[in-house]
């Protein structure tokens, strides 16, 4: 069977909207559940970084944590990016499957690696205080950047109800969205 022009199916066929019910199935998550994947998230990435930067040390050769301190920042950085992204690109990382959320572009569409990487990128804004207190020319007390870095964090999520769609703003500029994910878990027996 051959096909002509005619009879061939559209090539942008990702690119059509979505159906009305679709659309009003992109529900945002709470702001309670956001925060508690974003902290289950730190905590899994607690051994991401530990490898990160065992592998690191042993591969350079570091004796003393203070030598290749930026070259480090610098490849966890990058390892961070590349687990996000990826996880990202493919939907959902550990913790927003446990949490049942997901992200997708404005379209509720999967996000792209492109849009995935807009997405870290911006949401290092999160640590604004913690990267200014890093450059600060006198140098801040740890325990006035903590009480920053905390505040900071609750402004932010406070923020995100000023959102249309409830999404954080870093969400918005990437073109990103997290929603609830009412799919049914793979291997879940069918009611």
């Amino acid at each position: 069977m051959t096909h002509t022009a005619a009879s061939a199916p559209p090539a942008a066929s990702s690119q059509r909207p979505l159906p009305q019910q679709t659309q009003q199935t992109l529900q945002a998550p709470g702001i309670t559940r956001r925060m508690a994947a974003w902290l289950y998230e730190g905590m899994l990435l607690f051994g991401v970084v530990f490898i990160a930067a065992y592998l690191f040390g042993t591969l350079s050769q570091t004796r003393n944590a203070m030598d290749n301190r930026v070259v480090l920042q610098g490849f966890i950085f990058t390892v961070l990016g590349i687990y996000f992204v990826w996880f990202w690109h493919k939907g959902q990382t550990l913790a927003m499957k446990t949490w049942r959320i997901r992200i997708t572009d404005r379209d509720g569409r999967p996000v792209s690696q492109t849009r995935a990487t807009l997405r870290y990128l911006l949401s290092w804004i999160w640590f604004a205080p913690m990267v200014v207190a890093a450059f600060w020319p006198h140098g801040l007390p740890w325990a006035e950047v903590l009480v920053l870095q905390t505040g900071w964090i609750l402004v932010w999520a406070i923020l995100a109800r000023f959102h249309p769609t409830r999404q954080f703003w870093h969400d918005a500029w990437a073109g990103t969205r997290l929603v609830h994910d009412d799919r049914p878990a793979k291997g879940a027996p069918k009611a």
